[in-house]
């Protein structure tokens, strides 16, 4: 089945995936930025709310499982474990809502490029854990990452587009110390969010653990997910198969960022009237 402006044509790529080459730096607010918003996650994960909530409880699905699963393009890449707000406006995806309230609350997001429309293979599965039934009939939710996916074809479009998925794990690395390769991502990571704050003139304070205990890949994804503003960066992240593939590739964009920052940070230095 053809699925052009929806789906690109090769199952093993997609047309969003940049090339594996030096990347640019990151946008100089990325890190803070995500914080500001990992912090709101946690109060909705922490305070008292009128939300119903409810949660998944099936078996963890297989890698040659094949099922199928709602989708919602939208111009930004989900990543497991990242909580993500949204407000269902759209008619719809107002029904698609209503089918998932009486199901498992879980569908797939899929990045969509904002300028050819056309979306990835690769996505992850959000699963609803609070939602809002607004007056109008609109929705609120707050949902959770988790597993991801890919589409291998498209069993309806309307009116709401669902898909056959497998699902994807990454496979057992060949890194000898996947830990060693995670610190360095997380030393990098607390220098970016030091110099992005020192840039936009915010208190340089000793950034704390960011890793927080997670294993290699969930922290792999984790700071995919901060990576704001580069969805394309993202869904290459989002696409490997191999953590240590993953971690590298972060280090590598973190080591530009932070070569970019450090070059404004001088700058700011010699010509402070300037900034």
């Amino acid at each position: 089945m053809a699925l052009p402006h929806i789906l690109s044509s090769s199952p093993s790529s997609t047309s969003l995936s940049p090339s594996f080459k030096p990347k640019p730096p990151l946008s100089p607010s990325f890190a803070s930025s995500n914080l500001r918003r990992c912090k709101l996650a946690s109060s909705f994960r922490c305070s008292s709310s009128s939300f119903p909530e409810k949660h998944h409880n099936a078996n963890p699905p297989k890698p040659d499982d094949v099922v199928e699963l709602p989708l919602f393009p939208l111009p930004l890449v989900l990543f497991p474990g990242a909580i993500l707000p949204l407000q269902i406006f759209e008619f719809r995806y107002r029904i698609m809502m209503h089918t998932l309230l009486e199901s498992d609350l879980r569908f797939g997001v899929v990045y969509s490029d904002a300028v050819s429309g056309s979306a990835a293979e690769v996505g992850c599965v959000g699963e609803v854990v609070k939602h809002e039934r607004l007056v109008d009939d609109r929705f609120f939710l707050i949902c959770k990452g988790q597993e991801r996916f890919r589409v291998t074809n498209l069993v309806r479009t309307k009116p709401y587009l669902v898909g056959e998925v497998t699902w994807l794990e990454d496979r057992p690395s060949g890194e000898e110390n996947l830990d060693a390769l995670a610190g360095e991502v997380e030393v990098l990571m607390k220098e970016v969010i030091r110099l992005s704050n020192r840039l936009n003139g915010k208190a340089e304070k000793e950034v704390q653990d960011l890793r927080r205990n997670q294993f290699p890949t969930p922290f792999s994804f984790f700071v995919g997910s901060t990576f704001e503003g580069a969805p394309r960066e993202q869904q290459a992240l989002l696409e490997l198969e191999d953590t240590a593939a993953r971690l590298k590739r972060e280090r590598e964009t973190l080591r530009n960022t932070l070569n970019y920052l450090t070059a404004a940070s001088a700058v700011k230095d010699v010509f402070p009237s300037s900034s």
